[in-house]
Order: structure tokens, then C-alpha cells, then sequence
């Protein structure tokens, strides 16, 4: 083709096949960047392939060859997780615990000074003492109250559960 368009002569008349011509070029430029592209693309996903294939194969081969074996050591991994796992929920169990200690000492504390600060009051001042003394009051009576309350209906639903 390029022998055609070097004659003289022809050049000027064949303007629309040069067109094509380098059209014709292009589109092959093309192709030949696509096809590469292509082959390069394939020939990774096959060395992929081969490479995880191999993989695949020396685990099975281990697994094969060792057989019994390597189901009691996965049984051994399995319970050595277990107790790893186990461990781990009792270290929490046991710092929550502590936590909790910590805190109720800490209010126990703060009780204790809430309780000599009205203590002391209630001796400076005998009104409040009175007071104080009126609520304890009421509050042993609510107390036996409820707990009279709650013998009762106790008393009857043993009553209805065994009749």
C-alpha cells in the first residue's frame, strides 16, 4: 500500500484512500495496544493461578500426610482458644467486680460522713433531733407495715398454690 501512494501522480487523487490508510493504521494500533494489554491481563491471572493452585496443593498434601494427627492438634487448637477465650471473660468478670467494690466502698465512705455530719446536727440542735427521731419513727412503722403486708400475701399465695 505504501508503494501505491508513493507513485507520482496518484497523490492527489487519492487523498480519501490516504485518509483510510492511515484510519486503517490507527485501528491496528489499536488492536495491537488491546491485544497486549489482553495477554498481559491473562498471563497474571494465570501465574495467580498457578501460584494459589500450588498453595492449595501443599495444604492439601499437609493435611493428607498428616491425618490424625492434625485433627488432634486443631482439637487441641480449638480448646487451647476455648480456655484463651474462657480467660479472657473471667479477667473482665473480675476487673468489673473490683470496680464495682471500689465504688461501693467509695459511697459506703461518703454515707458514713453524710451520716456522723447529721448525727452532729442532731445533737447541736434538739428540733432536728426531735425530727430525726419522728422519722426513724415512721419509718420503722412503714417498715413493719410492708413487711406485714408482705407476710400476708405471701401466706396467701401459698394458700392458693396448694389448695
Amino acid at each position: 500500500m505504501a508503494e501505491y501512494t508513493s507513485t507520482p501522480g496518484v497523490s492527489s487523487h487519492n487523498a480519501a484512500l490516504m485518509h483510510t490508510l492511515q484510519r486503517h493504521r490507527d485501528i491496528l494500533q489499536d488492536y495491537t495496544h488491546e491485544f497486549h494489554k489482553t495477554q498481559s491481563n491473562f498471563f497474571s491471572l494465570r501465574e495467580r493461578e498457578d501460584l494459589l493452585g500450588s498453595v492449595h496443593r501443599d495444604i492439601e498434601s499437609y493435611k493428607s500426610s498428616s491425618g490424625v494427627n492434625n485433627r488432634k492438634t486443631e482439637l487441641f487448637l480449638k480448646e487451647h482458644e476455648h480456655l484463651r477465650n474462657s480467660d479472657s471473660l473471667i479477667d473482665n468478670a473480675i476487673s468489673i467486680a473490683m470496680a464495682t467494690k471500689e465504688n461501693i466502698t467509695f459511697q459506703r465512705g461518703m454515707l458514713k460522713s453524710i451520716q456522723t455530719r447529721v448525727t452532729t446536727l442532731a445533737n447541736r440542735f434538739p428540733t432536728i433531733n426531735s425530727l430525726i427521731q419522728k422519722i426513724n419513727l415512721r419509718k420503722r412503722r412503714d417498715s413493719l407495715i410492708l413487711g406485714g403486708v408482705i407476710g400476708v400475701c405471701t401466706i396467701l399465695l401459698l394458700l392458693y398454690t396448694f389448695h
